[in-house]
């Protein structure tokens, strides 16, 4: 059956700076951790995939001392964890506020991948609760019944590694030539192919820099009607999407990859 996998911060909304970042500072306020992350240090901070990975990022030996924060890894482990939940609970109420509206292009091309006979999916080194949340609020909850998500831990090694889609490929039955990706970052890209599947990606905020070599199609985002109009940065696969990216543009991947990874 023909699948959309879509990843989802950057890809759903533009949770990572209106999201994630501020969630992360808020928490670090709550815990008295000395650190607010700007913009420019969170887009270097966006590179690691995974929330909980992300704080584990700070605890260096110097910053440890200043913060008078426990050394043993078990300690730092479990104080992670705190952190992180804390992060998700601020983070999903960010999400339920309405503060990510969708990216252009989302809820109507998940329209029409439904309306076609397309399975949808999700998958993310986000937290698994954060991604609901963001889902609903991006494609309406009735639409959010068709996928399924794959998110958090689940996977023990997270994007550049290809775990979270050989996973999804594997709990959904497909084979590659079945499925295209929507990424929005170099991180998950590298994932995708790492995994066989074609990949668009739309980039974001923090990624429009990054080298998107491999991918299918390269745009600015999916376009709307009356909105936002698609702006084409690579086109690999000749795809030739019009002012807006439709679900026959998908159909055209999907037909060139059937002759690269037969079923």
């Amino acid at each position: 059956m023909p699948t959309l996998i879509f990843d989802c911060d950057g890809v759903l909304a533009d949770t990572e700076r209106y999201g994630h970042l501020p969630a992360f500072n808020q928490t670090f306020r709550e815990f008295g951790v000395p650190v607010q992350w700007t913009d420019e240090e969170y887009a270097s901070r966006v590179l690691i995939g995974g929330g909980k990975e992300r704080m584990a990022s700070l605890l260096t030996p110097d910053f440890v001392a200043a913060a008078g924060l426990p050394t043993d890894p078990r300690s730092q482990e479990d104080l992670i964890a705190q952190w992180h939940r804390r992060k998700t609970e601020i983070y999903t109420a960010l999400v339920a506020e309405g503060r990510m509206p969708a990216r252009p292009g989302i809820s109507r091309l998940v329209t029409e991948a439904i309306g076609a006979g397309f399975s949808l999916a999700v998958a993310s080194t986000s937290a698994e609760a954060s991604v609901r949340a963001v889902l609903g609020q991006a494609v309406g909850v009735e639409a959010a019944t068709f996928f399924r998500v794959f998110a958090g831990d689940i996977v023990g090694a997270k994007k550049p590694a290809p775990d979270i889609y050989l996973l999804a490929l594997s709990e959904l039955g497909l084979v590659p030539g079945e499925v295209v990706v929507i990424e929005d970052s170099a991180n998950g890209l590298r994932a995708a192919l790492a995994a066989g599947l074609s990949t668009v990606v739309t980039v974001s905020s923090y990624t429009r820099d990054e080298d998107f070599t491999g991918a299918d199609l390269v745009i600015s985002s999916l376009g709307d009607p009356g909105g936002e109009v698609t702006t084409v940065l690579q086109d690999a696969a000749n795809v030739r999407p019009g002012a807006w990216v439709t679900i026959a543009d998908f159909d055209v991947i999907l037909a060139t990859d059937q002759v690269r990874k037969p079923s």
